[in-house]
This record gives C-alpha cells, sequence and structure tokens, in this order.
C-alpha cells in the first residue's frame, strides 16, 4: 500500500465518511420509490459509493458509521423537495471532492477510476431520473411566474388605489383565484394541443396549485398588517424571497445559473409592481373610488 501523511489519510476519512453517507441517503429514497426506472438508477448510485467507501478503506483500516443527522435531513427534503433535488444537490456538493479526488492521481493508485465515476458515469445515472413533478417543471414555473408577476403588480397597484389593507386583500383574493382558475385552465388547452406526451390534466392541476400557494403568501402581508405600506414592504419582501428559494431550486435541477433565473423573474415582477404602484397612485387621485 502506498504510504500517506496524516493530512492526506484526514481528507481521505471525510471522503470515506461522505460515501458512507451518501451510499444510505441514495438507498433509502430508492427504497420509497415506486418509480422502477428511477430506483434501479439510484441504487446504482447507492451501489457506487460503497465501492468508494470500501476503496478508501483500505487506506483508513475502517468503514466509518452514517452520519444518521445528516441521513435523516436528506430523507426529510427528498419528500419535501424531490429525491432529484437531493440527489443533484449532493453531487453539486461533490464537485469539490472532485477536485480533491484529482490531487490525488499519481500518489494512489485506482484514484482515476473513482474520478471517472463521479464525473461521467454518475453524471449520466443522475441525468436519467425521471421524478414525475419535474415532468411538469414548465407547469409549476409557469404558474408561479405568473402569479409573482400579475398579483404582486396588481396588490401594489390598489395599495395606493384603495390604502386599506382588508379591500386589498379581499380584491387581490378574488384576481388571484380568477387568474389560477384561467391559467389552469389555459395549461390544459395548451398542453393538449402541444400533444408533448404529457398529461393535460396534471400540467393544469400543477399550475393552479403554485398559482394559488403564491396568490396565498403575497395575500398575507394584507391580513396580518393594518398598515398597507407596511403590508406592500412585507409582500415584496415575499415576492422575493419565494423568488431566490424558487430560482435556486430551479438551477439546481435544470444545472442554470442561479443569478440569471434570480435576476430575471426580480427584475419581471419589480418592474411590473412599481408600473402598478404608479398607476394606483393616478386612480387614486384622478379617479373617486
Amino acid at each position: 500500500m502506498t504510504p500517506i501523511d496524516e493530512k492526506t489519510l484526514t481528507a481521505i476519512k471525510n471522503f470515506q465518511q461522505a460515501e458512507v453517507n451518501d451510499a444510505l441517503i441514495y438507498a433509502e429514497i430508492a427504497d420509497g420509490l415506486k418509480n422502477e426506472h428511477d430506483r434501479k438508477l439510484i441504487r446504482k448510485l447507492s451501489h457506487d459509493e460503497t465501492k468508494h467507501a470500501e476503496f478508501w478503506r483500505e487506506y483508513t483500516g475502517e468503514m466509518p458509521k452514517p452520519q444518521m443527522g445528516k441521513i435523516k435531513w436528506h430523507r426529510f427534503l427528498s419528500k419535501i423537495l424531490g429525491y432529484t433535488f437531493v440527489i443533484k444537490r449532493k453531487e453539486k456538493d461533490e464537485d469539490q471532492g472532485i477536485q480533491d479526488y484529482s490531487k490525488l492521481i499519481g500518489i494512489i493508485p485506482g484514484v482515476e477510476e473513482l474520478v471517472k465515476d463521479e464525473t461521467d458515469h454518475e453524471y449520466a445515472l443522475i441525468n436519467s431520473l425521471d421524478e414525475l413533478p419535474l415532468q411538469y417543471t414548465g407547469s409549476i414555473v409557469l404558474g408561479l411566474n405568473d402569479a409573482l408577476v400579475e398579483l404582486s403588480g396588481t396588490l401594489a397597484g390598489l395599495t395606493l388605489a384603495f390604502q386599506n389593507t382588508r379591500m386589498i386583500a379581499l380584491s387581490g383574493l378574488i384576481t388571484g383565484i380568477a387568474a389560477a382558475l384561467s391559467m389552469a385552465a389555459s395549461e390544459y388547452l395548451s398542453t393538449k394541443t402541444e400533444k408533448s406526451g404529457k398529461d393535460p390534466i396534471k400540467a393544469s392541476i400543477y399550475t393552479g396549485i403554485a398559482y394559488i400557494i403564491t396568490v396565498a403568501l403575497l395575500i398575507l402581508p394584507y391580513l396580518i398588517f393594518s398598515n398597507y405600506f407596511v403590508a406592500l414592504a412585507v409582500m415584496m419582501s415575499t415576492v422575493f424571497a419565494i423568488i431566490a428559494i424558487f430560482s435556486y431550486y430551479i438551477s439546481v435541477i435544470r444545472d442554470e445559473s442561479f443569478k440569471k433565473q434570480f435576476f430575471s423573474m426580480a427584475g419581471i415582477s419589480v418592474g411590473v409592481a412599481l408600473i402598478s404602484f404608479i398607476f394606483g397612485y393616478i386612480v387614486r387621485n384622478f379617479i373617486e373610488i
């Protein structure tokens, strides 16, 4: 066996611990799936991680126990955000590990194969995952983005026009529900016409649910706060928070730039809200309400 120094041994133990954790995370995700295609892929990922942990045992002389706190956390995330998000997030975390592995090429025999597994083979497996909700990401994006732009603009305009949080909330709720139903119906017809293979009913449901959830979150400040300017500020803060969370999620799932996604959505929402706010001021001053 190739002699290694203490610093390298510590790094190897960290690699091994991460591989053990990931192997169990993937195994538990696979055990809970009905999708046979994805179950086989994720079990293969778990097998690969176990193989890597066994590789490092030659140098550490032991197999560490899984860190159950991390296992439970990722199990919870997979239920809330989906297993594809968790697995892709884990693989992004391993990007640094791959760089560290590469430093050991030429020092420890066999590391090249681990790097190849992490970069080529596992990447191909992960991108073959076919989680059902992600087939309708476009529908979710449509519902969320339209709700953020349309309702934030509507509420901003109503804030100065009415200057009454209850009336603003009521008007926003009526507008939001009507728009959600309209968007869901439009998505149904659009998906049915496209013949993309997606279920039009499921597409419309995902769009409608995304829209309604966004409506509820944006109207909530007007039900909590009596000061309409405070409610407006909290509502816009909620818009930015939703955009940030969703942009991060999409950036992981689609391997896209977080900044590009965030600033694109935020810029549109703020621009529409500002125009609507000004329009509300004009209505307030020139039209009797």
